[in-house]
């Protein structure tokens, strides 16, 4: 997703696997494990974006750190410099959400000790 600064583009990393098999996300090797949007009060809708790229010579070694629930290295990551780096082809396919502040934010800040 964005994190909406006037001026200033920046990505938060809320999910993210690789080497998924066919259509098995779930047998997928996780990088970063998912939170849910939780956009800070009175910042306004958020975008949360999916996008799916292909790995075109098969299983990649990831070199990452994996990243828990916890973990609150999720800001200054760069898709486009994540797909540079494994030569990803894509996006191929995309979704997405907007998303503001609701009573269960505060929980979610909580999970990931924000």
């Amino acid at each position: 997703p964005d994190i909406p600064v006037r001026g200033y583009n920046r990505e938060w990393q809320h999910w993210l696997v690789g080497n998924i098999p066919e259509d098995k996300v779930a047998k997928g090797e996780v990088l970063t494990e998912y939170v849910g949007p939780a956009p800070p009060k009175n910042s306004g809708k958020h975008r949360y974006v999916f996008l799916l790229y292909k790995q075109n010579q098969g299983a990649i070694t990831f070199d990452e750190r994996r990243i828990g629930n916890r973990d609150k290295r999720r800001n200054r990551f760069s898709i486009k410099k994540f797909a540079e780096k494994y030569n990803l082809e894509g996006p191929l396919a995309g979704n997405y959400l907007k998303a503001e502040f609701d009573d269960y934010v505060p929980i979610i800040h909580k999970q990931v000790a924000l």
